[in-house]
């Protein structure tokens, strides 16, 4: 079954999809053997990887390049954030045909004015309307596979407030959508409000720190969100336990134990695998793996 076949029968299923943010093949790895059924590939995460803020100041291919790589290294479907699209609606259909040639089940394309911004930030401005839907249209109209999943993403509400934002929604999914993802929503009330009022499925974006006052899945999922994504799970776990390593090493000068060794890592990044092709060419190698004569 296709990935993005997979996604869609994970999605007709009741309860919470939960999707970890990654941003490498070895946090990829990590989600899938924790038992997440989705990972979301995170453009945050992705940014800060390639040492940027998330200020939309990746293009496209950087983007779907290291979607490519996330696919290639778990077995599970992979959500990605495609930004704005990266221009009008010529660039969004090459955007949805370069992500779904590269594996990726989904992706989710937002309302912002390019270069965007984290949806959790101040400053944000998003495009009217009408040219969003437009963007829309021509993202439902590129998919290959109607088994893709699209997931409308409308920052309206820091700018025009929640009914701009649920009209938007609600316009995407007239559409074609899969998904809503309506952004950056600031009370309780309203982030329950969200998928009683959006006719489809609904995204919540877990952003601790963030403006949305949620961070219990639990709660999310009897609010009746359907996907809850946690871009900077890993991403901000990364930062603090390298701080803290760091420091201790600065302190102590002394390489902290408990790391793991290198086996056990590269046993999770499926070194059987690669182990079993270095012999299986090699006539000289008995099946024991010892030379043979």
């Amino acid at each position: 079954m296709s990935s993005p076949a997979t996604f869609r029968q994970l999605l007709d299923r009741p309860g919470l999809l939960i999707a970890p943010g990654a941003y490498d093949g070895l946090t990829a790895r990590l989600v899938e053997q924790a038992g997440f059924p989705l990972v979301y590939m995170t453009g945050a995460g992705t940014a800060a990887a390639l040492g940027y803020p998330d200020y939309g100041l990746l293009t496209m291919t950087e983007m779907v390049n290291n979607a490519a790589v996330l696919t290639r290294s778990v077995s599970v479907p992979v959500l990605s954030d495609a930004d704005t699209g990266y221009g009008n609606e010529l660039n969004v259909t090459r955007t949805v045909r370069e992500f779904e040639a590269r594996g990726v089940a989904g992706i989710h394309l937002e309302d912002q004015v390019s270069p965007k911004r984290c949806g959790h930030l101040e400053g944000k401005d998003v495009v009217g309307r009408a040219e969003y839907l437009s963007l829309i249209r021509a993202a439902v109209a590129a998919r290959r596979s109607p088994d893709f999943i699209l997931v409308a993403r409308t920052d309206a509400v820091a700018v025009h407030g929640l009914d701009e934002a649920i009209a938007r929604a609600n316009g995407a999914l007239e559409l074609g959508a899969d998904v809503a993802f309506v952004e950056a929503v600031t009370t309780v009330d309203e982030v329950a409000d969200v998928p009683k009022r959006v006719h489809g499925p609904c995204l919540l974006n877990i952003v601790p720190g963030g403006v949305t006052p949620i961070t219990d899945l639990n709660q999310a999922e009897q609010m009746g969100y359907r996907i809850a994504i946690l871009p900077g799970l890993l991403l901000g776990a990364t930062a603090l336990i390298g701080d803290a390593v760091l420091r201790d090493v600065q302190q102590t000068g002394i390489h902290p134990s408990g790391s793991g060794g290198v086996r056990e890592l590269f046993a999770r990044l499926g070194a059987a695998e690669w182990d079993a092709l270095r012999t299986s060419f090699d006539a000289t190698v008995a099946a024991d793996g010892r030379p043979g004569s």
